[in-house]
């Protein structure tokens, strides 16, 4: 204990100097003595909040910077890093109203606008998180952290040259900035440039070995490129960092489902709901390993929350990696049986667009051309295609209920794999189209039954059931053949593509 001697300027300066040499222990026991002795002290405040904020405690932090403030609301470092600590809290909306109050009382404030650009991109408000970082680059052009957040920024608006030049000038300050090397690794994996984007998870891994997030980040690319070993390595190894994570428990589970290890992938899986994973979502999981009965169709928070992870890296995996086929058969299929003919005469509607590769087979048909997706992100990669009219986040049955208008094509391509029951997506498509209009998808196709959810969390759907569906609908069978649609595991993958007609 400091001496009864000692002042409570001089304990202050003490405790200061403790923490800034990372003796946290000590520099709280201080703190503490001050405010015993001064309550109202508003630097042992201030800072003992900091001092909570480093130590994983955001709520007690948000509580001590808050009684400082009460004390001097005219101090904007204190509101600057009572927003830090209402981010660590996620109340990111309030984290950016701390902001602009310290901004307010100093405008010139490159750390308040660096973070107040982070508070921005998490709300998804990417174009103004780009220019707080650019204003608080113009103050202090060699803020690291600040340019890899850039990058971070510049990535989710699609303006992946810019993001890398961005991390790599962030890195040339700071080659010890772990993330952004793990920014520039996401960014150079949305490319296609694997190896490199290995590289980046490596040097982010090896500068910071404690990275939880980079070492499940590196394992999700992994598990992408078929190391489902590697992956689950990775995984773990997170899990050692951070028992807690969900996200890391998910794709624990996922590279042990890909194995073949069904018991233990789903003993992850019920890990990860107990770490606060989506309980619907993961009971879906549990049911494509046959723990439970299966649903009718997924949980739509699965569907977006799987595409959205997916989206940067989706076209380079499914084209270059699983072969995909699924718009070109479809396309084919359609040519064949006439429905093309003729330049831009259909008003088209893409069911599960995606990021919109049936787009640009589509468009030179399409007088009008609408896509609809339950993922933001994967929405995001569609529209840079400058090939729809019109793209909605949505249910595609609820989308096509809604509709007004009628029109002469759907085109649903990989997407009623995540359909069990496809009863009432007749039904609504029947609805909207006009007549003479033609509805064409894909499947995964089995032989016997109605529907089966597969241990890969996609249906799979009979020849029987769909011709039993378009009789029951009004639908005339133009075509429905048998295809590879894409490589599953290494192994052609069968699917059905049909062509269905509404009579004229």
């Amino acid at each position: 204990m400091p001496s009864p001697s000692h002042t409570t300027s001089q304990l202050l300066q003490q405790a200061v100097a403790l923490h800034q040499r990372g003796d946290l222990a000590q520099a709280e026991a201080l703190y503490a003595e001050v405010l015993r002795r001064e309550p109202d002290h508003f630097d042992a405040l201030h800072l003992m909040g900091v001092l909570a904020r480093q130590g994983g405690a955001p709520e007690a932090a948000i509580e001590l910077i808050g009684r400082a403030i009460a004390i001097d609301a005219d101090q904007a470092i204190a509101h600057c890093n009572l927003g830090a600590a209402l981010q660590d809290a996620r109340r990111q909306q309030e984290a950016l109203a701390s902001y602009d109050r310290a901004l307010a009382l100093q405008p010139a404030y490159p750390m308040a606008l660096a973070n107040r650009g982070n508070a921005l991109r998490k709300l998804g408000r990417l174009e103004e998180a780009l220019a707080s970082y650019d204003a608080a680059l113009a103050l202090q052009p060699a803020y690291a952290e600040a340019l890899g957040n850039r990058g971070i920024a510049l990535h989710g608006l699609g303006r992946r040259a810019e993001a890398l030049e961005s991390f790599g000038r962030s890195l040339t300050l700071n080659p010890n900035l772990a993330e952004s090397y793990c920014g520039a690794a996401v960014t150079l994996q949305s490319l296609g440039r694997h190896e490199d984007a290995s590289e980046a998870y490596r040097n982010a891994i090896e500068t910071r070995p404690s990275y939880a997030e980079a070492w499940t980040s590196y394992g999700t690319l992994m598990q992408r490129g078929g190391d489902y070993e590697g992956a689950l390595d990775c995984h773990e190894h997170a899990l050692s960092l951070q028992l807690g994570n969900a996200q890391a428990h998910l794709h624990r589970a996922n590279a042990l489902r890909a194995l073949n290890r069904p018991q233990e992938a789903a003993a992850a899986y019920r890990d990860a709901q107990a770490c606060g994973a989506d309980a619907e979502s993961v009971a879906y999981q549990l049911a494509a390993l046959g723990e439970q009965a299966a649903p009718p169709m997924p949980p739509p928070q699965y569907v977006a929350a799987l595409f959205d992870q997916y989206a940067d890296d989706f076209d380079h995996h499914l084209q270059n990696v699983l072969q995909y086929r699924a718009p070109q058969l479809l396309l084919a299929a359609l040519d064949a049986q006439g429905v093309l003919a003729g330049q831009a005469v259909l008003d088209v509607l893409d069911l599960g667009c995606g990021t919109g590769l049936c787009g640009p087979l589509l468009r030179p048909y399409a007088r009008t051309l609408a896509g609809v997706d339950l993922s933001g992100e994967m929405l995001e990669q569609a529209r840079r295609r400058e090939v729809y009219d019109e793209l909605a986040c949505a249910d595609i049955v609820e989308f096509l209920q809604a509709r007004a208008a009628p029109c002469g094509l759907l085109v649903a391509a990989d997407v009623l794999v995540y359909v069990g029951d496809l009863q009432p997506v007749f039904r609504a498509a029947r609805r909207v189209l006009q007549d003479g209009g033609a509805f064409a998808f894909t499947v995964e196709a089995q032989e016997y039954g109605d529907y089966t959810l597969r241990p890969s969390g996609r249906y799979a759907h009979s020849q029987a059931y769909l011709e039993a569906l378009a009789q029951a609908h009004g639908f005339q069978v133009r075509s429905l053949e048998q295809q590879v649609l894409r490589k599953d595991g290494g192994q052609d993958l069968t699917g059905l593509v049909a062509v269905f007609s509404k009579p004229a």
